[in-house]
């Protein structure tokens, strides 16, 4: 629903776009990784063309009815296909496209114009955190091509907290636990700690909780490794639902200038 209902982590999308553009230039393209594309396998979408994936059901009309069809890049796919492939893991290639919610839903807010060319890889949720840190650090060569490696999810994910028998409004009071496990993050990546970040079932507080399951967690791992955790900032915080986190994290030597960019204060 964040697509219809953006709230501050929307405002906050519609910032992300025109300062990245204005501090480092628009994107070549942006490498997306989302729970919502998962395979057994890395899998990279060369399609020369993408549309939306409306993965979901029971939702608004006007929710499948937006759509978002940016231009891919075969090119760019071969080179992450050839990145994963001599960092020795297994990956595959394939001619397919498509965007699922969890990629076009927070483009469509920071290039609503779609002008940015997007490839997405697939996510292994079967995956150890040490094997998605491995592929993260293997496309951390893209940065200096101009690409944007994106991980999306969301920082807490339990749903039968939100569409449970008491279902809460969407600007419900924060719990405890959520607070709690969304702190612990935002320490921990300040403070550059990869190994409690891995580690982070057995030392956040709450986190069974607050991910039942790890896919909506592990796309942090990518992006942390791509960029590295020297400097990472936490560019947004709000929750909806009472325990639908939607922080977002910065990660790489330019952290701390799009922080300030991207700052609704700026």
């Amino acid at each position: 629903m964040l697509a219809l209902e953006p709230g501050a982590a929307g405002a906050f999308m519609k910032r992300l776009g025109p300062a990245i553009d204005a501090q480092f230039g628009r994107p070549r393209a942006v490498l997306a990784v989302s729970p919502h594309t998962s395979a057994r396998a890395p899998i990279v979408l060369g399609a020369p063309r993408h549309h939306a994936v409306h993965d979901f059901s029971g939702f608004p009309k006007a929710l499948y009815e937006l759509q978002y069809a940016p231009a891919g890049d075969p090119a760019l796919a071969q080179r992450v296909h050839a990145l994963l492939q001599d960092a020795g893991i297994e990956s595959h290639l394939s001619d397919e496209g498509g965007l699922d919610h969890g990629i076009w839903s927070v483009l469509r807010f920071a290039w609503p114009d779609a002008s940015v060319p997007v490839v997405p890889l697939a996510l292994v949720p079967t995956q150890s955190g040490a094997q998605q840190w491995r592929i993260g650090q293997a496309l951390a060569a893209l940065a200096d091509e101009g690409v944007l490696v994106m991980g999306t999810g969301s920082i807490t994910h339990n749903l039968r907290l939100l569409f449970g028998a008491s279902r809460p409004g969407v600007d419900a009071p924060e719990i405890a636990e959520s607070r709690a496990f969304r702190d612990w993050v935002a320490q921990t990546v300040a403070s550059g700690d990869r190994d409690a970040l891995l580690d982070y079932r057995a030392r956040a507080p709450h986190a069974a909780d607050m991910h039942p399951s790890d896919e909506h967690w592990q796309p942090i791992y990518i992006a942390a490794a791509a960029g590295g955790l020297e400097g990472a900032q936490r560019l947004h915080d709000s929750v909806t639902y009472g325990a639908l986190g939607m922080d977002a994290y910065a990660f790489g030597p330019g952290a701390k200038t799009l922080a300030r960019a991207v700052s609704p204060v700026a």
